[in-house]
């Protein structure tokens, strides 16, 4: 085990976000996107059996034994907690682990935008974030509840799969649940939650109807609802929650969200001219225009209203790149490869700028 807390700790001295582990191969680091090889004595059969038996949790064993792979959190003192996944290939135990930084990070660091904090402070509804794996959803989530934590007097309960950030009670006050740990889950979770007087509820990642039911009846009473969500644009987001549910029960559930849908802010991740990471962020809010469409299953013209509704907070992808690159923060040829439209947003740099948008939502 020394040489395994020697590999977690090069890992969070070197800037890496994930290491990888695999019998009979190099030991690789992620770092800015990249995947190093390190310098190391390649795992051997014999060394992750006693990693994995050392690591693994006692209520996580059970799921692993039957179930070949587990999700958990791993923290060493003096180096820190990581979001862990074991997993079998081939017959042999593979590890990925990602990084989770010990303070969350503020607004300005993560370079999120101020509408975002105004999204937090929304006393009731459904919020998601929404993105592709590695985009930055949880780190975002947990930006907002920290800011809620820090300049509101609410009670907050989060259930994730695993605990990822440890908050402390500052001005709020948070009871975080692990499902295996202290819930059995997800579903568990959310039947008895209203029953905790909560006045803000996180759930780690929408993954199926019941969850998503859930939600909606928690925002129907009041509750603010922050979640995450795999999509790759906000307005896609709403066709993701509906195929969830059955084809009969589709259009009393997108009605219901039209009333409860509060935010989504989805999330890209572009290379910045320093070589670091920034997020480029798309916002659709639930404006009248946006509820109206909900409702009347106009579902194909939410990137308009989106495009339209920079009075109101709202920002697309293209528009959010173009901001970007303006700022001098990310290259054009990154951008170009990260929009939505690409072509739009080659046309934009050149001054040109095309939209049709409130003719088409007239």
């Amino acid at each position: 085990m020394e040489m395994f807390s020697k590999i977690l700790k090069a890992a969070v001295d070197g800037g890496a976000s994930d290491i990888h582990l695999k019998v009979e191969t190099p030991v690789i680091f992620r770092i800015n996107r990249h995947l190093v090889a390190i310098e190391c004595p390649m795992p051997t059969v014999a060394w992750m059996d006693n990693v994995v038996d050392s690591i693994v949790p006692k209520h996580a064993r059970e799921r692993l034994d039957r179930d070949r792979e587990v999700d958990f959190s791993y923290f060493i003192p003096g180096v820190g907690r990581f979001r862990t996944n074991v997993f079998q290939q081939r017959g042999t135990w593979c590890l990925a682990m990602r990084f989770v930084k010990t303070q969350v990070p503020g607004f300005e660091e993560l370079g999120l935008l101020p509408v975002i904090k105004k999204i937090s402070e929304s006393p009731r509804g459904i919020v998601l974030v929404a993105g592709s794996t590695g985009s930055g959803k949880s780190t975002t989530l947990a930006a907002m509840i920290e800011h809620i934590n820090g300049h509101s007097r609410k009670h907050i309960v989060t259930l994730e799969d695993p605990i990822e950030f440890v908050f402390e009670d500052n001005q709020s006050v948070i009871e975080q649940r692990e499902v295996g740990l202290d819930t059995m889950s997800f579903h568990s979770a959310l039947k008895h939650v209203l029953r905790q007087d909560p006045d803000v509820i996180m759930v780690g990642e929408m993954r199926d109807a019941i969850s998503f039911q859930a939600a909606m009846s928690a925002a129907d009473t009041g509750h603010l609802v922050l979640s995450t969500l795999h999509t790759t644009n906000a307005s896609l987001s709403v066709t993701r929650i509906l195929d969830f549910f059955k084809a009969e029960e589709r259009e009393q559930i997108r009605r219901q969200l039209a009333g409860t849908l509060q935010a989504v802010i989805c999330q890209r991740m572009v290379p910045t001219v320093t070589g670091s990471l920034t997020p480029a962020i798309e916002i659709m809010i639930n404006t009248p225009t946006v509820r109206k469409l909900i409702e009347e299953n106009r579902l194909d013209k939410l990137a308009v209203a989106i495009e339209t509704g920079t009075d109101d907070g709202m920002l697309n992808f293209n528009q959010a790149l173009f901001e970007l690159v303006k700022a001098g923060k990310v290259a054009e040829k990154d951008a170009l490869l990260k929009a939505t439209n690409a072509q739009a947003l080659e046309m934009n740099f050149q001054g040109i700028f095309l939209s049709e948008g409130k003719r088409i939502l007239g």
